[in-house]
């Protein structure tokens, strides 16, 4: 699996030294990242608040008819 950032090939180098990884894992790593231009960090993905606003009012609405009915 290749490095995706600056600061998790740093992280591997420094559990190489303190012996908490192989030599072989740190390679492969770096073998398989190649020569890519890596960013300083990676950012997480930012979901969508739209998702979570129509799924809301879809309850709503359920909810509306299922009272409607009842009565």
């Amino acid at each position: 699996m290749p490095f995706k950032s600056k600061a998790q090939r740093r992280k591997f180098a420094e559990l190489l030294v303190k012996g908490e990884i192989s030599p072989q894992t740190y390679e492969e790593w770096n073998r398989e990242t190649g020569g890519k231009m890596l960013p300083e960090r990676v950012k997480k993905k930012a979901t969508s608040k739209k998702k979570t606003a129509t799924k809301k009012s879809a309850t709503k609405a359920k909810k509306t008819i299922r009272r409607a009915r009842k009565k």
